[in-house]
């Protein structure tokens, strides 16, 4: 894996970076400031649709969110390429945040962002190894289950 770049291990793994969606409301999908990138939150979209919609400990099963966590990171992706161009300027993962939207007694918060901290690792090796913040909401935009946002350092 160190001799391949993100680009090539994104098409081992069977993955299209998709258009990057824009934002819906009064903010930008993603801002560079110095050698940081911030990346907005992104939805689990596929081909534009919500991959699943509703609660964690209600309607959605973890095995489906852990899925919708790492198309939401497919989408990260996609925005942090459009952003600066070539992966391979990705020094570093520094950091992801997840929002689930759950019930008040769900608590596996952690299994579910996996989804998102496992492709950043398989895209990017060691340097996709992250700090991590995953926290349950009531809600999240168009009733999405997983939201996933990222900071990277850029070279």
């Amino acid at each position: 894996m160190p001799d391949t770049t993100p680009e090539q291990r994104l098409k081992q793994l069977g993955i299209v970076l998709p258009t990057p969606a824009a934002p819906v409301a009064n903010y930008v999908a993603a801002v560079i400031s110095g050698s940081s990138l911030v990346v907005s939150g992104q939805l689990p979209l596929v081909d534009g649709k919500l991959l699943t919609t509703g609660k964690l400990g209600d309607s959605v099963a973890v095995e489906l969110a852990v899925e919708a966590a790492r198309y939401s990171m497919v989408n990260v992706i996609a925005q942090v390429k459009a952003a600066i161009g070539d992966l391979s300027r990705v020094k570093r993962v520094v950091r992801l945040g997840g929002f689930i939207a759950c019930t008040p007694d769900f608590t596996q918060h952690a299994a579910v962002m996996n989804g998102a901290s496992d492709l950043a690792v398989a895209v990017f090796g060691d340097a996709g190894r992250h700090a991590r913040s995953t926290v349950g909401v009531p809600s999240l935009p168009l009733d999405s289950a997983v939201e996933v946002e990222g900071l990277f350092e850029i070279g």
